[in-house]
């Protein structure tokens, strides 16, 4: 299966965490070692061949799609801010129906994961939804996947402790997904969708690769060396 050329990224999140370090922008643009996290992850994905990035935006849209504009890396870049707040699923089911192709890349907007995008396309290539999935030491603050082989089950709660394989937020999904499964406007992928597949063939694909989430201020300030690093390896 060759690997998809359009990507959604999630970046519409208020950063209530962050909010002590990082005040006067939105999660996505927030900087890491001179520049908005949202562009680390806008080149890698051109680095992997993608074409064309959707940005689904919500809190402070109109700064992200001032930093960003129509076109970076080569890539062109659609700005769909959300008229009122979706969750993850529903700005992902909306930005699906602007999509051309038969199998989008999603991202979340304040997550890096430095797995090869080809290697995703390759695993379960019939699945609905195929789920980048990363071992962790402690599984508490994200939450696990329960699997069966490589099925998805469902999702255990944040708050149990210990090792675990963790939503790494990089995802394939079918675009004709929203015609198939149904939603309203705003709920959740991950309890909606992920806790509960309800007949979607949802897999995941468990990967060793570099992995943080920005959303804490130690984590944040962590990913200032870890990530040019990161992807100067990339």
């Amino acid at each position: 299966m060759d690997a998809p050329t359009e990507a959604i990224v999630l970046a519409g999140g208020l950063g209530t965490r962050l909010r002590p370090v990082v005040a006067d922008v939105p999660k996505p643009l927030a900087p890491i070692a001179g520049k908005p996290f949202l562009f680390w992850l806008l080149d890698g994905l051109a680095r992997q061949g993608i074409g064309h990035v959707l940005l689904a935006t919500g809190y402070m849209s109109g700064a992200i799609a001032e930093a960003v504009g129509p076109a970076h890396a080569g890539m062109r870049i659609s700005h769909l801010p959300e008229p009122a707040p979706l969750g993850t699923g529903g700005a992902i089911w909306a930005a699906l129906g602007a999509c051309s192709t038969e199998r989008v890349l999603v991202a979340n907007g304040d997550s890096w994961i430095g797995a090869r995008i080809a290697d995703l396309a390759a695993h379960a290539p019939a699945a609905d939804i195929v789920l980048t999935l990363r071992p962790v030491p402690d599984r508490a603050r994200y939450g696990s996947v329960r699997l069966a082989g490589d099925l998805v089950l469902g999702l255990d709660e944040k708050g149990q402790s210990g090792p675990g394989l963790v939503n790494a937020g990089l995802y394939l999904m079918r675009a004709d997904l929203p015609a198939r499964r149904m939603m309203p406007a705003s709920f959740s992928l991950e309890t909606e969708v992920f806790a509960r597949p309800d007949g979607l063939d949802v897999r995941g694909w468990q990967t060793d690769a570099p992995f943080i989430d920005i959303g804490t201020p130690q984590d944040f300030a962590a990913a200032q060396a870890l990530l040019p690093r990161w992807a100067a390896q990339a």
